[in-house]
């Protein structure tokens, strides 16, 4: 992807509860400004508007006192609330999860308001004269409070039903399900230079002494893998004639030290083409969705297993994340992943990315619900279930092999772990259907879009 650094820097600004604020307050900072030049001004008279404010200096700052003395209170209750729902996501959800709950712009713009308010009546404040000086009531800026205070209101009964609406289990999943649809529209079909109508003829072009000629470029920082960027990547491969096979694909940790990158020829490297490699490289101490597809599967698994915990034991939070990974891996599935093998523009093979497989991403979103749910009837059978749902999107006969290798290790651990001959009849019956699905000719192409 383009502007990777780009993107993480804005995706950490909105992570962030002080950018939108920040923002709201050099707002009210220009407002209270100029409404305040606005009412020193004598070309302009305001006084005959009945819905100015029309009062004296003490009654202005008794007005405005109350109201930013208010917006502190209610910043700082709003505030703790925001501490709260953020411990109860993740302890209910995991830690991973934080990070959707601290991009929510709706708590920002909640304590933003606050916040802008709060330092506008203060500007305003400060500039109230009464008779013993220079008489001077701000009765603009003074009436722009009050609607202030006003939308403040309306805000805090907007922030109370957003807090409680957020951490609502279907409201967390379906905004996680959201990302996986966002970042595979985002990342597929993705392109690193150009690929070639056979997918596989990247293979013969590799050198034949790539293993022996080929020397690894070492990781200079220690973190997880957030994205490439794809363009410095290939510039640096045209620019010194080499061959780069790339070891690590976003989302994996990098210890510093490590092989990055094997290029072909190792003798071209240097320090500087090292150095330009590791910055195709953006590290994180954060696994981020940005160009990992898998982060968002990982996160609908994760709630999945603390629902099947016996602590909680909710079956039917496992059973929405599974109809959301099904939906997910049903668009993925649609997908043409693209192949590892990039070519400049003159067909010259000079980039092997680490490919993101099908396999892989099943991989994620089957295995461990199977193991912690293969005593639950209903979960195994919402897992047979999903599988039939996604067999009709499969374009190839790997991505259905791949499927019905899960499906056989679903029913296997089935049989393991149910004793009540009622229930294996019902997962048997699931189990037949969902292998029919595997095995009807491959219709056309499908949508979920």
């Amino acid at each position: 992807m383009k502007h990777i650094k780009l993107s993480k820097f804005w995706d950490n600004l909105r992570s962030s509860y002080w950018f939108l604020p920040t923002l709201m307050a050099v707002g009210a900072i220009a407002l209270a400004f100029g409404l305040l030049s606005i009412d020193r001004s004598s070309s302009i008279d305001i006084s005959a508007l009945s819905w100015i404010y029309q009062g004296g200096a003490d009654g202005a700052r008794a007005v405005l006192s109350v109201i930013a003395g208010s917006m502190v209170t209610v910043a700082a209750t709003a505030f703790s609330i925001t501490i709260v729902a953020l411990q109860l996501a993740s302890s209910h959800f995991g830690p991973r999860l934080l990070r959707n709950f601290m991009q929510d712009q709706g708590n920002q713009l909640v304590l933003g308001t606050f916040i802008a308010t709060f330092i506008y009546c203060l500007l305003v404040l400060r500039t109230i004269r009464g008779e013993d000086y220079q008489l001077f009531v701000p009765q603009l800026s003074v009436t722009v409070g009050v609607l202030l205070a006003m939308a403040s209101i309306g805000v805090l009964i907007y922030f109370i039903h957003h807090a409680s609406t957020i951490i609502q289990v279907s409201h967390v999943i379906a905004d996680v399900s959201h990302d996986l649809e966002q970042v595979t529209n985002r990342l597929f079909p993705e392109a690193l230079g150009h690929e070639l109508d056979q997918p596989d003829a990247g293979s013969k072009d590799m050198p034949t002494d790539f293993e022996t000629t080929a020397g690894p470029v070492w990781a200079k920082k220690t973190g997880y893998l957030q994205g490439i960027e794809d363009d410095t990547l290939m510039q640096v491969a045209c620019d010194q004639n080499l061959l780069l096979q790339v070891n690590a694909y976003p989302g994996a940790f990098i210890i510093e030290g490590s092989p990055l990158v094997m290029a072909y020829p190792a003798s071209r490297i240097t320090p500087s083409v090292g150095d330009r490699i590791n910055q195709a490289f953006v590290m994180g101490r954060d696994l981020t969705k940005q160009q990992n597809v898998a982060f968002p599967i990982e996160q609908l698994v994760e709630i999945a297993l603390r629902a099947l915990s016996p602590a909680i034991n909710d079956p039917f939070t496992a059973i929405r994340c599974i109809d959301r990974l099904a939906a997910g891996l049903a668009r993925l599935a649609e997908r043409e992943l693209p192949s590892p093998y990039r070519y400049d523009q003159s067909h010259t093979l000079r980039v092997i990315a680490a490919p993101v497989k099908f396999e892989t991403l099943a991989d994620i979103a089957f295995s461990q619900i199977r193991q912690y749910g293969s005593s639950d009837t209903v979960v195994i059978g919402r897992l047979l279930a999903a599988i039939a749902a996604i067999a009709p999107f499969t374009r190839h006969f790997e991505q259905r092999y791949i499927l019905q290798q899960h499906l056989e290790a679903i029913w296997h651990s089935s049989q393991q772990n149910l004793n009540h001959q009622q229930d294996l009849e019902t997962i048997e019956k699931q189990y037949h259907t969902a292998l029919a699905a595997l095995h009807q000719p491959q219709s056309a192409a499908k949508t979920i879009l």
